[in-house]
């Protein structure tokens, strides 16, 4: 075979998808332009400039499409991957196989129809858009001989002997799980600002407040408050539990021959997202508040070669597990780490009584701040903002220190076999186990009021996941000793050993 038959075209299509999608475009912004039109030009003028417009725009849309087609090709040699693009700006790229790191295939419901896949091809580099190569769309079965083809390695994977194939599928029940995220109030708040927004645009939310007002004439302003708050929450419950249902339907975890593990989701749109094991430094177990309340966790993966750029970050590029129970969540974490027991589940060394205090102050100053400029402003313009001075002083303080105590309950590290762990936080409290070899160095950080309480914070420094893992207001010595006992030598240099009584674990 010559050099010029190995370079391949993306799915001829792609200009059939384009047109689809232009023309529903279309469609959604011809109502509202036909009616504003109407008012001037009568109904039937209003109709033959949309329809020409949405014409001109699905043509338009095409050809574009058509000419991308034509002038963009790709070729997969022995030592790179090839992509040439463009019409006046040729663009030439290319990625080195041995640099490529992830291969995700993402499919939308018109590509899913019409037997199509969007690749990803990616090194996982801080470099924007050079890092990554996108072939969109190419037909599903060309989709999955790219990732098969470039995530190829010898059958060289971390030993032991935890099972390939399905490591954990979806159970429906876990979507009992969405509505206590934070994403169902804002759904609920977007909700409440999309209504008032498109009734803006059609002129009428003048009528919409007094139809509200009329509706609620009898009720006392309190109540009226409740009952659309309660209304807004219900709708972003709603919208929590589609959003669940779209992202997460079809989930599958599985570890395939060679070291991979593969995470397939989606019901409308489909991924397909994939993790070298030899990449993996770890494992993040992530519990917003609701979901711990109800004995749930997320499990992420903390991985080097990771996709970095701002679309993969806002798909939960990272997320090997859904919130699930924990103990199926520790269960998934040993599986997917090949040991026996989960890092995340190992005793931790509590922190000093003086993080307590620390996070006392400064929840009840967040809580009484606003209280007091409210009283202050009250006290100089109306009284109506000392009711709400009071009101806020009665109830936020209390909520203010029973986050305060839980974040202090969660504060904890400790070393646990190749893992050290560190645990914190309240509203997102994360349990991050990471790989003692994967740390590259210590920042010990110490203030002028934790080092008159006797603390400090020592951050793991690293190149997978978030960069840095943090054991936050911990004992000096306890903290500088945990550093040095997590990677020996490192930190060494810098210490001088006095002997302390050790923190009971927890």
């Amino acid at each position: 075979m010559s050099a010029a038959d190995d370079w391949r075209r993306l799915a001829p299509r792609t200009v059939l998808v384009t047109a689809l999608l232009t023309a529903g475009v279309a469609a959604g912004a011809a109502v509202p332009t036909t009616l504003g039109l109407a008012g001037r030009l009568g109904t039937g003028p209003a109709v033959l400039w949309v329809l020409t417009g949405a014409a001109l725009l699905i043509g338009c849309a095409a050809a574009g499409d058509h000419i991308r087609w034509r002038r963009t090709r790709y070729r997969v040699g022995p030592e790179r991957v090839d992509l040439h693009t463009g019409l006046l700006l040729v663009k030439k790229r290319s990625l080195a196989r041995e640099r490529i790191r992830s291969v995700d295939l993402t499919a939308h419901l018109m590509l899913r129809l019409l037997g199509l896949v969007t690749v990803r091809i990616g090194t996982g580099e801080h470099t924007g858009g050079e890092s990554t190569l996108e072939l969109d769309p190419v037909t599903r079965a060309e989709g999955e001989r790219l990732r098969r083809l470039l995530l190829e390695r010898a059958a060289t994977g971390p030993g032991g002997s935890h099972r390939e194939g399905d490591l954990v599928t979806l159970d429906p029940r876990w979507i009992r799980y969405a509505p206590v995220s934070f994403v169902a109030p804002m759904l609920g708040g977007a909700a409440a600002g999309a209504v008032m927004q498109v009734s803006e645009w059609a002129g009428a939310q003048g009528q919409l407040i007094a139809w509200i007002g009329d509706l609620f004439r009898e009720t006392a302003l309190l109540w009226m408050i409740a009952i659309l708050v309660l209304a807004a929450l219900v709708a972003g419950v709603i919208g929590a539990l589609g959003l669940w249902v779209e992202m997460w339907w079809n989930y599958r975890l599985e570890r395939e021959p060679g070291g991979t593990l593969r995470v397939r989701r989606g019901l409308l749109t489909t991924r397909s997202i994939s993790v070298e094991e030899a990449r993996l430094r770890g494992v993040d177990l992530v519990e917003p508040l609701g979901v711990r309340l109800l004995g749930a966790a997320r499990l992420d993966a903390i991985t080097t070669g990771m996709a970095k750029d701002e679309e993969s970050e806002n798909a939960d590029h990272n997320t090997l597990l859904p919130p699930a129970p924990r103990r199926l969540a520790d269960g998934v974490a040993a599986e997917v780490l090949r040991e026996p027991v989960a890092p995340t589940g190992v005793p931790l060394t509590g922190h000093p009584r003086a993080a307590r205090r620390r996070r006392l102050g400064w929840a009840l100053w967040a809580a009484l701040a606003p209280a007091a400029v409210l009283a202050v402003l009250g006290a100089l313009l109306t009284p109506v903002l000392l009711w709400i001075a009071l009101a806020w002083a009665v109830v936020f303080p209390p909520v203010a220190v029973l986050l305060a105590l839980d974040a202090y309950r969660a504060l904890g590290h400790a070393v646990g076999g190749r893992y050290l762990v560190t645990r914190s936080g309240t509203l997102r409290r994360s349990t991050a186990a990471l790989e003692r070899t994967g740390v590259i160095g210590w920042t010990v950080r110490q203030t002028y009021f934790q080092r008159r309480a006797g603390l400090l914070s020592v951050t793991a420094t690293t190149a997978a996941g978030a960069g840095a893992y943090t054991a936050h207001d911990a004992d000096a010595h306890e903290g500088l000793g945990f550093a040095a006992e997590a990677v020996p030598g490192l930190l060494e240099p810098f210490l001088e050993r006095v002997p302390t009584k050790a923190r009971p674990a927890r």
